[in-house]
């Protein structure tokens, strides 16, 4: 692994363990470009570092989450995570009133770092088990029998 890859994974696992579950929304100046690409925006989210912080105080605000890093991998300038998040659905997502229900979500997100710093950022959420957790949805039976 080259320096950069490791200085590239360390900025990530900032972005999760400071930023995302202990709120430092302030380092995302420091790890992330002004001009910071989200290609799978919030409805509400403007795009930059700004944006950023709106997405992660986004999240906060409707889970109280606790990320964890599964899998983290750099090839190149990108960083791939794989993470499960936990929380309680405290507050409003997307139209959905808080239940209070507990929920473990889990995604993959691809960062595209310049220099060091988030410049780009894909993401793939596992969405069916948000709507499962809180009610919207029937578990599958099998699925249901695991559960408990």
């Amino acid at each position: 692994m080259t320096e950069n890859q490791s200085r590239n994974k360390q900025t990530v696992r900032r972005l999760y363990e400071e930023v995302a579950n202990q709120g430092t929304l302030e380092l995302i100046d420091e790890i992330a470009w002004p001009d910071h690409v989200e290609h799978n925006p919030f409805r509400q989210q403007s795009q930059g570092a700004e944006g950023l912080k709106q997405r992660i105080s986004m999240v906060r605000a409707a889970f109280n989450p606790r990320f964890t890093i599964e899998h983290l991998i750099a090839e190149g300038d990108k960083v791939a995570v794989m993470w499960s998040n936990q929380g309680t659905h405290v507050g409003e997502w997307f139209g959905f009133a808080p239940t209070g229900k507990s929920v473990n979500t889990h995604g993959v997100d691809i960062h595209l770092l310049r220099n060091g710093r988030l410049a780009e950022h894909w993401d793939v959420v596992d969405i069916v088990n948000f709507l499962t957790s809180v009610g919207v949805l029937q578990a599958p039976p099998a699925a249901a029998r695991t559960q408990r």
